[in-house]
């Protein structure tokens, strides 16, 4: 078609524009008709419904956006879905929040319930059903706000292929891959010690747990027979079931096999030997509670001792029996008026209340010392986790390390180095993945339980639905052969109670976007996938946990390649992050720059590696997006009609340069680097603009006669042609407004270039771009002098005299013309010598 560009081209009002043609013509839609080999799948990460998207979100899921575009251009049929995180803590705490409401399941379903307007300090209690329905209604209004913000972003997802993690389709599938678990003897229950998170009282898995550095005391504690012990946790002497020390300690060794007094209850402990244990820190004697930490579950299972609970779910003491079975003692009543006193108290005012009892028996050593310690914390929570015994369902995976790591060498990780951390984390794994949740708005358990005549409920057998029937809901629907009457009753059932983790359900994201068992012809087509992008911080949960699941399910990979992202991070360095309120949103960042912009910052960053939101880039990325406006407005008013083969040297030689950039820009993507690709190029095409245009634009004029004309606008033309889809994958809008002037269909339809048209658009068997690269040298070196001397570009030289190698002289002497004519110079002297080029500028009086 004749090139049509506007007098006046603008990025205002691009991306409303092209965003809604998009929608409308379906451009991005999946054919599902394509063979495997010829699809590019990608397992999108579904983001957290819970408030609003920041920058991290921009950031990465431009970085795969740029990577679907690629391979769309390349001829693949890229399937690209979309799915919404919304089942799970942040949800649930959201809601909460956002209502002023708190879920209790013992009440009934209240078809009516409205939530107050305003939220008071005492959250309203509702049933299940009613909370799951505020969970549902505050998720789906957040999910229309993440699409909307996506598609302004310029994400070339195929917005039919959205789910949702608790929708019916991901219900069904994490049901039925949890059943063949079951089947398969990988996923069991047990009343075992397990990770709780006390503000959401749940269970929580060692992936999820996260560091952190807090202020603490740490106390001595005397025991009998002189005995001392540090401890930061006095609260817990009641559960003592040992003291541990290390077998080379020669300072303990008669101690060894001998048991000691505990102060305040009087029960008779051991002390025992450990390599574990350190010598250097503290007394070099530790105390051992069930459970005060990690450590002290290591030591548990290690020494197979006994298990003495005090803590309750709520994070409070629990009132025990002192003298009873597990809680002997020498003085049952002393031990039981000293437990009384902590008995209910919150643990951190338990730990001042024991602290003080202590100092009042004489029993601390020393005053206490303020330390700094690293505590274990649930990665969404505000107090440290504890370790409560309760009943849980775990799936295997210590048993599997061989395997996974196996797994983990197979798949292709971007950047390399990145593979470290999975083996590293797979190499520490220490406990199975406890996948059940004490919370409400998730994915049940497909389970139900018998309930003995004596009303006892059947743990050992439970009653499981066919695949047939998923999704159940064991609250509400009954197992077969039973009714609605018999739940709860003796003879009758029980439904399993609590949730999956939401890692249960988003480590099947491959299996749920694909269609596994619901749409065997899509997911032959579409799995394994070809690519996992996710952050680096999740490598340990959401990435393990696909890699686990996809190997015992399929016997396979999920994906062939993992691109792992770098964080946003603030100028502290810490991960922007919603549940700190600390993160920013990219609606002002789009309001003031412009998707292009974001998106150049985004895709200009490597993989894995942690950057900061620095506006003079997005400032940066919006000069480009302009200059390829104008640029492409210049081009494409010149008149004449255009060569099919470049003639001309200069034109030659910005051909081959191009081609190269082309092979260098392809090689990048294919490998996964974008952020090569663009840098590649972005430098050519501001030599382009600022250097080859100037060139040739006089020629491009008709100042050197038709031929020259025509060699000048075909490579013209050809270039822009080629750089424009370069450009296509990060700069989405403002290509496919400049491909709109002058070419049918859409850009990210159209075919990625290749170098091979381009050199032989030269019609040379070996183009070379030394032509337009020495020209550029001394063009530039003509301007420093016009600078310098405080003249206009425009002013014209009486003298250019240039020495440099043979081979650059004879490429200058055939780009003398479009010299001469962009630097305005008279006399332009070529001087054969050896040594570093020197270029002598006269500009007369």
């Amino acid at each position: 078609m004749e090139p049509k560009p506007p007098t006046r081209p603008t990025l205002d009002g691009l991306e409303r524009k092209w965003a809604e043609r998009w929608a409308r013509s379906g451009v991005y839609r999946f054919d599902r008709t394509r063979s495997r080999v010829e699809v590019f799948s990608i397992d999108t990460p579904p983001p957290t419904v819970s408030g609003s998207l920041h920058l991290g979100h921009a950031f990465s899921y431009t970085q795969t956006d740029v990577i679907a575009r690629f391979q769309r251009m390349r001829g693949r049929a890229v399937f690209y879905p979309m799915g919404w995180d919304d089942n799970g803590l942040p949800t649930e705490r959201r809601v909460q929040q956002h209502f002023g409401v708190r879920c209790d399941p013992s009440l009934p379903y209240k078809p009516s319930f409205e939530p107050p307007e305003w939220p008071s300090r005492q959250p309203i209690a509702v049933s299940r059903p009613n909370f799951v329905e505020l969970c549902s209604q505050l998720t789906m209004e957040d999910e229309q706000a993440f699409e909307a913000v996506f598609r302004r972003l310029g994400l070339s997802v195929d917005w039919s292929l959205t789910y949702a993690t608790v929708g019916e389709q991901a219900r069904r599938a994490s049901q039925r891959a949890f059943l063949r678990l079951l089947a398969k003897g990988l996923a069991y229950q047990a009343d075992a010690p397990t990770l709780w998170e006390v503000d959401f009282h749940t269970a929580v898995a060692q992936a999820e747990l996260e560091d952190r550095e807090v202020e603490g005391m740490s106390y001595r504690l005397r025991f009998a027979d002189g005995v001392e012990v540090d401890t930061t946790r006095p609260e817990l002497l009641a559960a003592c079931v040992g003291l541990v020390v290390h077998p080379d300690d020669g300072r303990f060794s008669a101690l060894h096999g001998t048991t000691v007094m505990t102060p305040l209850f009087g029960a008779e402990v051991p002390v025992l030997a450990s390599k574990l244990a350190d010598p250097g820190k503290g007394t070099g004697i530790a105390m051992l509670c069930t459970f005060g930490d990690p450590t002290d579950l290591v030591w548990w299972r290690e020494l197979g001792l006994p298990m003495r609970p005090v803590l309750d779910p709520d994070g409070t003491i629990r009132p025990v029996v002192w003298g009873s079975p597990g809680f002997a003692c020498a003085d049952p009543a002393a031990a039981q008026q000293a437990h009384d006193q902590l008995a209910g108290l919150p643990v951190a005012r338990a730990r001042e209340r024991a602290a003080a009892m202590l100092r009042q028996a004489g029993a601390l050593a020393a005053p206490p010392a303020r330390i700094t310690q690293t505590v274990k914390f649930y990665e969404h929570g505000s107090q440290p986790v504890e370790i409560l015994t309760s009943r849980q369902w775990f799936v295997r995976t210590v048993s599997l390390k061989d395997a996974l790591q196996a797994r983990g060498k197979e798949l292709s990780w971007h950047p390399e180095w990145m593979r470290s951390r999975f083996q590293n984390w797979v190499d520490g794994l220490s406990a199975d993945w406890c996948v059940s949740r004490q919370r409400f708005f998730g994915v049940p358990f497909p389970l139900w339980y018998p309930v003995t005549e004596d009303g006892e409920v059947d743990h050992d057998h439970p009653l499981v639905p066919s695949e047939a029937r998923l999704p159940v809901d064991p609250s509400t629907d009954v197992p077969t052969g039973y009714l609605q009457a018999d739940r709860d009753r003796p003879g009758g059932f029980a439904g399993a109670p609590g949730v999956m983790d939401t890692w249960a359900t988003s480590a099947i994201t491959p299996e749920i976007a694909g269609g596994w068992e619901d749409d065997p012809d899509l997911f032959a087509r579409v799995f394994p996938m070809d690519l996992r992008p996710q952050g680096h911080d999740i490598i340990r949960t959401w990435l393990f946990y696909s890699l686990a699941r996809a190997h015992v399910e399929h016997d396979t990979l999920p994906w062939a390649h993992a691109v792992i992202a770098g964080w946003v991070v603030d100028p502290n360095r810490r991960k922007l992050a919603k549940s700190r309120g600390d993160a920013l949103t990219p609606t002002d960042a789009l309001e003031r720059f412009g998707a292009d912009a974001l998106r150049h910052w985004a895709a200009g960053k490597r993989a894995g590696v942690d950057t900061t939101l620095d506006e003079g880039q997005l400032r940066v990325g919006r000069r480009l997006a302009t200059k390829l406006l104008h640029a492409s407005r210049f081009v494409l008013s010149l008149d004449g009609r255009g060569a099919a083969e470049a003639t001309e040297a200069l034109d030659r030689a910005m051909l081959a340069g191009l081609a190269g950039v082309v092979d260098e820009a392809t090689a990048a993507f294919e490998a996964y680097e974008p952020a090569r690709a663009l840098e590649a190029a972005e430098a050519f095409f501001w030599t382009f603009c600022d250097h080859y245009l100037e060139l040739v634009k006089g020629r491009a004029y008709g100042e050197d006669g038709p031929a020259g004309q025509a060699s000048a606008v075909g490579s013209l033309r050809l270039a822009l042609d080629t750089l424009v889809r370069l450009f296509a994958p990060v700069l989405p809008f403002v290509t496919e407004e400049v491909w709109s002037w002058w070419r049918d269909g859409s850009i990210h339809r159209s075919p990625w270039p290749e170098g091979g048209p381009l050199r032989a658009a030269t019609g040379v068997e070996w183009p070379s771009p030394l032509a337009l690269e020495a020209a550029t040298a001394v063009l530039a070196e003509v301007r420093r002098a016009k600078t310098a001397a405080r003249r206009s570009l425009r002013t014209p030289v009486r003298r250019v005299e240039v020495a440099d190698r043979p081979e650059r002289v004879a490429v200058l002497a055939e780009v003398a013309g479009d010299l001469r004519r962009a630097g305005a110079i008279g006399d332009l002297v070529l001087v054969e010598r050896a040594g570093p080029p020197r270029v002598t500028v006269d500009l007369g009086s």
